[in-house]
């Protein structure tokens, strides 16, 4: 049997939830395909979702426990979770990957929904998503977006405690960048000794580390690190997804080497009081366009500067809200967000800055350690 992350009424209260809403909106089930959600109702957790190989298939229905429609290789992990009803199938397989046992589990409802907008995937060939169509055609598929992403944007306190210890973790590893960090240290090692010292913290996994580094700023913050010597006068910043028990960090910190110029010194001041001017208004009943408009009035930025400035954060790196101009969601207490402005200091030259929040009934929780005003300066 596997440890499993949470306890068994964790799950079913987050079913009940759902079937609750699925009641008041007429849907008969929900169908998923993808990891999160396979994983937000059943607490089945593993790395092999990593081979595109196999389908993984999970049906909510509005009343009774979760089905799950699973090749034979995940049946002794899945039985290790609150699941009763596991239906195997065996995969790959060269005619039928799992379709004829999923289209029998779902032959008893007519009103199917499933995720299709923003920030959702199908993951399964859409030939063998035709022809499950083809063999459901008494049902109706509707759009479930709305009502999972509304269920998981507001987390558990037991969600919480494991997201503010992985974000404690990465506060951690951050404060030792001082011993960590040097001139004439080469990128790509700067984040090798850094995922180590996030797994020393006890991270279970660095699935994600990005960052940059430059005189007076960086270019972006997703390019692979190259070989290049970090340098006297560059800023260096590191963004990490570090996880524990399969929940998210997601925060960066900026660094100087040697000595910080006047610009990269009132840049990293500006963006403090971004997150700081964001941090004041985020209470229940504004909005993340709130929080938007908030963080690009310090920046002086408009909204066609930048695509958004934080998400939602939890067991992905990114969830929904997105906080945009246009994202009208309003704020519930325990949702958790990343606040994340960004700066153009010049042609080729930027940088950022982000913290992770919870949203409580007064001012928020910051899970990270918050960055001071000052720049930290590296002098090794």
């Amino acid at each position: 049997m596997s440890e499993q992350d949470f306890p068994e009424d964790e799950f079913a209260a987050r079913t009940q939830a759902a079937q609750k809403a699925m009641h008041s909106q007429g849907i008969d089930a929900l169908f998923f395909t993808t990891e999160a959600e396979m994983r937000y109702f059943t607490g089945f957790r593993t790395l092999f979702w990593q081979s595109p190989t196999r389908p993984w298939f999970l049906v909510v229905p509005v009343n009774g426990k979760p089905i799950a429609v699973i090749p034979q290789i995940g049946a002794h992990l899945m039985a290790s979770t609150w699941i009763d009803d596991i239906r195997v199938f065996s995969a790959p397989h060269p005619v039928d990957d799992g379709i004829a046992l999923l289209a029998d589990t779902l032959k008893g409802f007519t009103k199917i929904a499933m995720p299709m907008g923003r920030e959702s995937g199908l993951r399964m060939p859409l030939r063998d998503f035709q022809r499950l169509r083809d063999l459901t055609n008494h049902a109706e598929y509707l759009d479930g977006t709305g009502p999972i992403q509304s269920l998981r944007m507001v987390k558990s306190e037991r969600e919480i405690a494991l997201l503010r210890e992985i974000c404690g973790i990465g506060s951690e590893a951050f404060a030792r960048a001082p011993e960590l960090f040097h001139s004439g240290q080469p990128l790509n090692e700067v984040f090798r000794s850094f995922r180590i010292e996030l797994l020393k913290q006890g991270a279970d996994d660095v699935p994600y580390l990005v960052g940059g580094a430059g005189q007076d700023g960086y270019g972006d913050v997703i390019s692979p690190p190259s070989a290049r010597p970090l340098q006297e006068g560059d800023v260096l910043m590191l963004d990490t997804g570090a996880t524990k028990s399969g929940y998210f960090c997601d925060f960066d910190r900026n660094f100087a080497i040697g000595q910080a110029s006047d610009a990269v010194r009132s840049a990293h001041e500006t963006l403090v009081r971004a997150v700081e001017a964001a941090a004041e208004i985020a209470r229940p009943g504004r909005t993340c366009a709130d929080l938007f408009q908030a963080m690009a009035k310090v920046l002086d930025q408009g909204e066609g500067d930048v695509g958004r400035l934080g998400h939602g954060l939890g067991m992905q790196l990114t969830e929904a809200p997105s906080l945009t101009g246009f994202d009208e969601t309003p704020l519930r207490a325990n949702m958790v967000l990343t606040l994340e402005p960004s700066l153009a200091l010049g042609p080729g030259r930027m940088m950022v800055h982000e913290e992770n929040i919870v949203i409580r009934d007064g001012s928020p929780e910051f899970l990270t350690v918050p960055a001071g005003p000052d720049i930290p300066v590296i002098t090794r």
